[in-house]
């Protein structure tokens, strides 16, 4: 199976080991958050366009930003810039809920038809600008933020929960590299890992349109 390969060969032999996250990238069906035109592709090992301007992100990367996350299923997750809806399918089948936002609305739309289609009843769809974070659903014991930023927004740090984790890819529109904040008796402190290429956060704390 094309799912069971992607997890063993893109997974595995690069280090990805949390078993909750090997698990739940082998149960969720990538193709079905994935256009009629790229369904060949949809266990390979990169983005793929969905549309809008917007990409699905590599499994591996999906993978290593929910890993360095460390969710359980005691968690109440928001990842900011929902997309196709696969990273927030992943999330769900660890965390105890997946609060999403999205700014563009079909995109909202047609991940909010998948996850129904997959049964995933543990993931709510906003619609508004991601940078905010969603104030009224906090505080988060992680944040995961799926679109590259000049800098870390200020709301999204202010709605962590105690001993809660960020991960955001940080850099200029072209190129990023992935930071986990965590808080340390309130006060963030930052670690960064692998360089990525995110599509670009637009609103108040990313980039202009």
């Amino acid at each position: 199976m094309q799912r069971l390969r992607m997890v063993s060969e893109q997974l595995v032999k690069r280090g990805i080991a949390d078993q909750s996250v090997l698990n739940a990238m082998g149960e969720v069906p990538r193709h079905h958050f994935i256009s009629e035109s790229f369904q060949e592709d949809s266990y390979g090992d990169t983005p793929l366009p969905i549309g809008a301007g917007q990409t699905i992100s590599q499994p591996y990367i999906v993978a290593l930003m929910t890993e360095l996350l460390k969710i359980n299923s005691e968690n109440r997750v928001l990842e900011v810039g929902t997309g196709s809806g696969y990273q927030a399918a992943v999330l769900a089948r660890i965390a105890q809920r997946v609060f999403s936002v999205e700014n563009v609305p079909e995109l909202a739309s047609a991940a909010r038809q998948i996850l129904d289609h997959l049964k995933i009843d543990n993931v709510e769809i906003h619609e508004s600008d991601g940078g905010l974070g969603l104030p009224e659903k906090a505080p988060f014991d992680a944040i995961l933020v799926a679109a590259g930023s000049p800098r870390t927004p200020e709301p999204l740090l202010n709605q962590l929960a105690e001993d809660g984790r960020l991960i955001i890819p940080i850099g200029s529109r072209n190129q990023q590299h992935l930071q986990l904040w965590t808080l340390d008796k309130g006060k963030p402190c930052q670690s960064t890992f692998a360089p990525v290429r995110f599509v670009p956060l637009l609103g108040k704390w990313g980039w202009e349109e």
